[in-house]
């Protein structure tokens, strides 16, 4: 597990990454925090499109980034929170949970970063967490080990 101090940084990244989200049709914006093997962390927030289905999500969002830069197995730790905001900040509420497709996402960069990452899962206003081992959030995964391209 995660040390305190660690798991707040992250919540903290998200959250400031959710005040960017473009999210017209909904109102709901989600920040995700993405905490690499080397310490850096890299942020991204949901994309939403007039095209409901084109929308981006912000695990995905923050995930292409890591993959763009060389980055896809350096994955250590995610946090994500969401809700709506409320002036400058995010309402708080339940914590946020990653979508199946997120959780897909995620899976292929833990796999290829050879560890079942923490998924830190923040309301908005960051009060309730809960993390959880992404094993947990998606059992039985599909991804590059089942087609040989990983050990």
């Amino acid at each position: 597990m995660t040390d305190e101090s660690t798991r707040d940084a992250l919540i903290a990244a998200a959250r400031d990454a959710a005040s960017r989200a473009y999210a017209p049709y909904s109102g709901f914006h989600v920040g995700a925090a993405l905490l690499l093997k080397n310490g850096d962390v890299v942020t991204g927030a949901n994309v939403e499109n007039a095209s409901y289905g084109l929308t981006l999500c912000a695990e995905t969002a923050a995930i292409a980034k890591i993959a763009n830069e060389g980055w896809i197995g350096e994955l250590a730790e995610v946090a994500i929170v969401g809700g709506r905001p409320d002036g400058d900040a995010l309402l708080g509420g339940d914590a946020v949970h990653p979508c199946g497709r997120c959780r897909q996402i995620l899976n292929e960069a833990a796999e290829r970063s050879k560890t079942d990452i923490l998924v830190h899962c923040g309301s908005g206003d960051g009060m309730t967490v809960t993390s959880y081992r992404l094993s947990e959030l998606l059992p039985a995964a599909f991804g590059p080990k089942d087609l040989g391209l990983i050990d």
